[in-house]
């Protein structure tokens, strides 16, 4: 499989820069792989494509506010840093842009309610604090919105850019096929004798790494932390034994059950996963799956391509970018049934 063979084209205008103005007001374009049709709803509607004993699994991580700024001592030089992963001590691994060579030791400026601390490069893409509660790094941090939304992010970010069910602190990016949902629709899928569970997978870097290779099974997936209870799995297993389907919200929660699926784990666990799902993958856990629209030549791109079948799933971004669709992290989903 080649690269361009996950490619598309896409209006700018249709990658959603906002939010919609209500959550759970968006679009949702439904894919059904048996009939082979398209059909377009409100996503408000989708417990009517859910049936008593049916089983809807969330990611419930929680996106932190990791993108800090800071001003190089010496030459007063403006600096963005995403906090990637938490090292051991009080160093973080980082992302930094402007990129440029910094000087071993070379010192950075932050400012906090306190006056400030400072952090001192390790390496190129690592960065040390001076702070007691490393957390409090945290603090002054906004929510880590990608790059093609081409805003500074705001505190209406802090809120959208958040599922209603965070709990798990831990990720860069949001788990956005899961910022759709309301208490309300919530409510209204439990009302239908739904089982609704959660798994965590902390959203890296490593989702959004882009692919360089022609041939996509040369890529390598970065690692990414995820966990899952036992009786999750448990409940993944009964559903599968009485042919009730598996509801996987999100790429995130996809990978993690279809990673524990692949290893025929059934206790709890907690670790990391570089699970690489291309076309020709047989999926064991996940039966249908909520998504947004991804970007071209991405792996989550290729994902939904496995899941749907890639005539399928270029006919259904054909018709989301002819109807306008919004696209990406803040844009509408698609429900592949």
């Amino acid at each position: 499989m080649k690269l361009s063979d996950f490619d598309y084209n896409l209006p700018k205008e249709l990658i959603a820069q906002h939010p919609a103005k209500e959550r759970g007001a968006s679009r949702l374009l439904v894919l059904d792989r048996k009939k082979k049709t398209i059909s377009h709803r409100k996503f408000s509607d989708i417990a009517d494509y859910l049936l008593p004993n049916d089983l809807v699994i969330l990611n419930n991580t929680k996106v932190l506010p990791a993108r800090i700024f800071g001003i190089r001592e010496k030459t007063g030089g403006k600096l963005e840093f995403l906090l990637v992963k938490k090292e051991e001590n009080n160093v973080f691994s980082v992302m930094i842009r402007p990129s440029k060579k910094f000087v071993e030791n070379e010192t950075i400026l932050f400012k906090n309610s306190n006056g400030g601390f400072k952090g001192r490069m390790v390496d190129r893409n690592k960065i040390a604090f001076d702070l007691e509660n490393i957390d409090d790094v945290y603090k002054i941090g906004t929510m880590p919105l990608p790059p093609y939304i081409k805003r500074e992010s705001d505190i209406l970010d802090f809120q959208r850019y958040q599922t209603v069910f965070a709990e798990e602190s831990g990720s860069i990016a949001a788990p956005t096929a899961g910022l759709h949902f309301t208490k309300r629709v919530l409510a209204d899928i439990i009302g239908k004798g739904v089982d609704i569970n959660y798994v965590t997978l902390h959203v890296g870097i490593g989702t959004f790494k882009p692919v360089k290779t022609e041939d996509v099974n040369q890529h390598i997936m970065h690692k990414e932390y995820f966990s899952v209870e036992a009786d999750v799995l448990a409940r993944v297993v009964v559903a599968k034994e009485n042919k009730n389907r598996v509801f996987a919200v999100g790429t995130t929660t996809c990978r993690s059950l279809e990673a524990l699926a692949s290893q025929k784990i059934q206790s709890s666990f907690s670790g990391w996963t570089d699970l690489f799902i291309l076309p020709g993958y047989k999926f064991k856990a996940v039966d249908s799956l909520l998504t947004n629209f991804h970007l071209p030549k991405t792996t989550l791109f290729m994902l939904v391509s496995a899941f749907a079948g890639d005539e399928l799933i270029k006919q259904a971004y054909k018709e989301a970018i002819d109807q306008k669709y919004r696209f990406y992290s803040y844009g509408d989903a698609m429900l592949i049934l």
